[in-house]
């Protein structure tokens, strides 16, 4: 049987560990409660529930609170791409949808106003808003042909004035461009149809151009024949009607040298014989 003495130890030091184990847990978990971790391109911004929102972000690493009382709120530093598109009038009432293609990111000097006033999702309540205003303002002052001519001046534009903007709630932009323009169906089907009219245009210009070379070149033709013919008037009044007589033999020479070569040209006796050679008296 056990000694009493020992088994009172035993317990004595059963009941030590067991509140040395106890007082460790819980101060393990109060340690691991007031420590959080800052990761790389992120700040924390810290929430006091007797001070409010502190005015100082907290860098990158692991860092002490106040359990209960300080609350951690990890914020993205870094920039991200975001796409707004947007349907909208011209300046000569062309409906034309533009697509922006934005990078942006928070001031990190500002988080805690950004905090305080727009929370967390700070991009989605505010990128959407500014985007389409900016984009509606601009595109007004502009033609639908202007939009294509002058792309990059109205890139420009909405840069500079969407840039302007979103300072305003603390946000900075590092790109503004414009990745897709395109316009109403009505618009298309007139540029169609300009492009339809400059081609008959041209081809109207050229069969003028045409006709008037077709012109000068009868006019020089009728000029050649009236000048020969007067030369031939002359000769004939000086030299009599040899230079005719000469010109006959010429063509009946042509005529008779073209129809030798034909095939289906039969020649006939001038006497009638058709015999050739053969007497018919015989």
């Amino acid at each position: 049987m056990a000694n009493p003495e020992t088994a009172a130890i035993a317990i004595n030091v059963l009941n030590k560990v067991i509140r040395y184990a106890i007082g460790l847990g819980v101060g393990a978990s109060v340690l691991q409660t007031s420590l959080y971790n800052v990761d790389g391109g992120e700040r924390a911004i810290i929430f006091d529930r007797f001070r409010g929102v502190l005015t100082e972000p907290v860098g990158e690493g692991t860092h002490f609170r106040i359990p209960w009382v300080q609350q951690p709120n990890v914020m993205d530093i870094r920039t991200r791409p975001r796409s707004i598109s947007s349907v909208t009038g011209t300046k000569d009432l062309q409906m034309v949808n533009m697509s922006l293609r934005i990078l942006s990111k928070p001031d990190e000097p500002r988080l805690p106003h950004i905090f305080k006033t727009l929370g967390t999702d700070w991009e989605e309540r505010v990128l959407p808003s500014i985007g389409n205003e900016v984009v509606k303002a601009v595109v007004a002052q502009y033609n639908a042909e202007q939009l294509i001519t002058q792309r990059e001046r109205v890139s420009r534009a909405v840069r500079e004035s969407l840039t302007a903007r979103a300072a305003d709630f603390g946000i900075v932009l590092d790109d503004v461009a414009i990745t897709h323009l395109s316009f109403g169906t009505e618009f298309t089907r007139a540029v169609e149809a300009k492009q339809v009219a400059e081609q008959d245009a041209e081809r109207a210009k050229f069969v003028v151009m045409k006709a008037e070379q077709e012109r000068n070149a009868a006019v020089i033709k009728a000029e050649g024949e009236s000048e020969a013919a007067k030369l031939i008037s002359d000769a004939t009044k000086q030299f009599g009607f040899g230079l005719i007589e000469l010109r006959k033999i010429e063509a009946a020479k042509d005529v008779a040298e073209t129809m030798s070569k034909s095939r289906n040209v039969v020649y006939l006796p001038n006497s009638g014989n058709m015999l050739m050679q053969v007497n018919p008296n015989q």
